[in-house]
């Protein structure tokens, strides 16, 4: 065997025994790319499961006025665009719908396929041309840039497992005067409510003003309007609130 052979063949001795060692265990043959972090906060607080998407019967709550009692305290108005976020069964879908005119537009957004696929149902068998419905994601309400005047959440903000995140998200969304309208209980968030110092304290985190509170017992509750208010912060700058024992 010649010297060069010679020394070809020891340099693959060499490869192949530093191939099996490797196989011993002793070291990860492959390296792990660690996880991407998320870069918002988690909330302090429980959340309170998806139970239903009827939150009371329709004529019961049109015999206290609820979305008209709602609609006035946000200031809905013919020709707005309305998002009606967590739509469920379409009870303010349709009365929003009416509310805004064909000179308006309401967008009906749910999570659940089923629910939303229902409500595109209902919407259709009452021809409401100035209706769209679509699947929202639970920590993203996927709304185009600079297109809505309200954005309405009744009774499942408290259902928001990420409120940070869907809020940072939802902002680009409203117009320059745009609100969002909040309507939930006093109560805490297990328990289907939101204490109104952590809703306030959540929005606030994102950059979002409270422009207005008041008690609303026909909705089982109260009404709150935010607007958002200076720069967006980055997800990495958000500080989450700390009320949940409080």
């Amino acid at each position: 065997m010649s010297h060069a052979r010679a020394l070809t063949s020891a340099v693959l001795l060499i490869a192949v025994a530093g191939a099996l060692a490797a196989c011993d265990g002793s070291q990860p043959l492959i390296k792990r790319v660690a996880k991407r972090t998320d870069p918002f906060p988690a909330a302090d607080r429980p959340v309170a499961s998806i139970v239903s998407s009827r939150w009371s019967n329709e004529e019961e709550r049109d015999r206290l006025n609820e979305a008209g009692a709602v609609m006035d305290g946000a200031r809905i108005k013919p020709g707005m665009t309305v998002a009606d976020i967590g739509a469920g069964e379409g009870y303010y879908t349709i009365r929003l719908a009416a509310r805004v005119g064909e000179d308006g537009r309401v967008l009906a957004e749910d999570i659940m396929p089923a629910t939303r696929d229902a409500l595109a149902e209902r919407v259709a068998r009452q021809r409401l041309e100035n209706v769209s419905v679509r699947l929202g994601r639970p920590a993203d309400p996927r709304l185009p840039a600079n297109s809505f005047d309200r954005v309405l959440m009744v009774h499942m903000y408290h259902e928001i497992a990420q409120p940070y995140e869907f809020l940072w998200r939802m902002r680009p969304a409203l117009r320059r005067d745009g609100l969002v309208v909040v309507v939930d209980a006093d109560r805490s968030t297990q328990n289907h409510g939101t204490p109104p110092a952590l809703l306030r304290c959540e929005f606030a985190a994102v950059g979002y003003r409270q422009v207005s509170f008041e008690k609303m017992p026909s909705a089982g509750g109260y009404l709150a309007t935010f607007r958002p208010e200076g720069p967006r912060p980055a997800p990495a700058a958000i500080r989450p609130c700390r009320l949940a024992t409080r």
